[in-house]
């Protein structure tokens, strides 16, 4: 969608064909975007989907984290997580924090438009 013009609703079948993925797994992933608010759609003849922003506005982290849930590689760092009884002592806590900190920063600096534009 991001490769379309943002005020054009894209037909789901033709984004399924297009990525060569199944409609019906398309489907799920559309149903959380739209509740989230990063899509919008409508049905019916000239329906389907769209941003709701410019690609420049969504980045892959906040993305990715919508999807698959917290990117931080190990529990203890995991947002709303119960400080470990551990941590004052642990020696590989500070390498856990340097790692997610990697991590986030590399893909909250990414944009959709770095993907389309194949900046990145």
């Amino acid at each position: 969608m991001a490769e379309q013009d943002t005020t054009t609703y894209v037909p789901l079948k033709e984004i399924a064909k297009r990525q060569g993925i199944s409609e019906k797994y398309l489907q799920q992933i559309v149903k959380i975007l739209v509740g989230k608010g990063l899509l919008t759609g409508i049905s019916g003849k000239g329906g389907g989907y769209r941003l709701t922003a410019s690609p420049e506005e969504y980045n892959v982290g906040e993305i990715l984290e919508l999807m698959e849930g917290s990117l931080t590689p190990v529990a203890c760092l995991a947002p709303d997580t119960k400080t470990c009884s551990r941590s004052s002592h642990c020696k590989t806590l500070p390498m856990w924090k340097k790692f997610d900190n990697l991590v986030h920063d590399y893909f909250f600096h990414i944009t959709i438009a770095d993907l389309v534009n194949g900046t990145v």
